[in-house]
């Protein structure tokens, strides 16, 4: 009966996720027809190859990454409301973007690959900083998190003051605000391999991350080597999240609402249930590009839907977790 139940959800979500994976492939300023790709028109196909179907790609498998490691993240710190950023993966991202807007010519792949050095920079020195602190544990994670975050977002001021207002602030405001009109096969295909790359131990591991909810002395009697696996583990979650964001800038709230989407599905947490999150970071990530690109005369960014979606949701999540105190 269970295996039957997790099927028939599974292919629920995959059928939302195609129909969503085809609205977004059709919907734009230029319309694409299947009849005209079938016939060859050339702009058509054009469009659809250098357009719509890498931003569609990045949609989906960066939303599917960010879930997962929403997932990672909520289920290591044993708290619902952790997210990325919580060990400094934005606030790096962001100060790394920011500096290639200013100092190396603000191409596509300089801020990219930036972000992706700043995020990945930043959560290696808060494992560091939590290493150096003698059984620790996930207390000293979260504190060198807040730290080096904090130092993150005073560079990124830094940055900011420096930036022209009319040309380098705008700029760095609308990366942070995140959106996928810049994505194209040549600058997010190794994004993506680093995704599916980052993501695949996770579910390798998934027996022993969901151990990690538990204390570290239980852990440590099922036989999980606890700093070791955590470590592993948050750095797998990191290059999935940094390798998303340097593409499509800072996506708010879908590292969040994906994971508790699939728990309030499944009712527990299990590998079935990662699985579903990140299926549901696909949707919510397609769905928020979608809006933003045909709701109004000119793109909006990503992140204005996400929070739409995120903020009424972590209130209630908060509201909910206060009254089971």
């Amino acid at each position: 009966m269970k295996k039957y139940r997790n099927l028939v959800l599974l292919s629920a979500i995959l059928l939302l996720l195609f129909s969503v994976v085809c609205v977004s492939l059709a919907v734009g300023k230029f319309p694409i027809t299947v009849e005209g790709l079938i016939s060859g028109n050339e702009m058509m196909g054009r469009v659809f190859l250098t357009l719509r179907l890498p931003r569609t790609m990045v949609a989906v498998i960066g939303g599917f990454a960010l879930g997962i490691a929403g997932s990672v993240f909520q289920t290591v710190f044993h708290n619902p409301l952790a997210a990325p950023d919580m060990i400094g993966v934005s606030s790096g991202a962001s100060a790394g973007a920011a500096f290639a807007i200013l100092f190396a010519s603000g191409t596509v792949f300089s801020v990219g690959l930036a972000s992706f050095i700043g995020g990945l920079a930043a959560v290696i020195v808060t494992l560091l900083l939590s290493g150096a602190v003698k059984n620790g544990g996930k207390a000293s994670i979260v504190l060198a998190g807040i730290a080096v975050h904090s130092l993150c977002q005073t560079a990124l001021m830094f940055l900011k003051t420096a930036a022209d207002p009319e040309r380098e602030l705008a700029s760095i405001e609308y990366w942070i605000m995140g959106a996928l009109n810049g994505v194209s096969l040549k600058n997010s295909y190794v994004n993506m391999i680093i995704c599916v790359v980052a993501v695949l131990p996770i579910f390798l591991l998934s027996r022993q991350i969901i151990m990690l909810s538990n204390s570290e002395d239980e852990a440590k009697m099922l036989g999980v080597p606890v700093n070791k696996m955590r470590f592993a583990v948050l750095i797998f979650a990191t290059l999935a999240v940094t390798s998303t964001v340097s593409v499509t800038g800072i996506i708010s709230f879908v590292g969040l609402l994906a994971p508790h989407a699939a728990t309030l599905m499944t009712k527990k947490v299990d590998s079935f249930t990662f699985l579903l999150g990140g299926l549901c970071g696909s949707i919510l990530l397609t769905v928020a590009d979608i809006l933003s690109r045909s709701i109004a005369s000119s793109e909006l960014p990503v992140s204005i839907f996400t929070s739409l979606i995120g903020a009424p949701f972590l209130v209630w999540l908060i509201w909910r977790e206060r009254r089971r105190v």
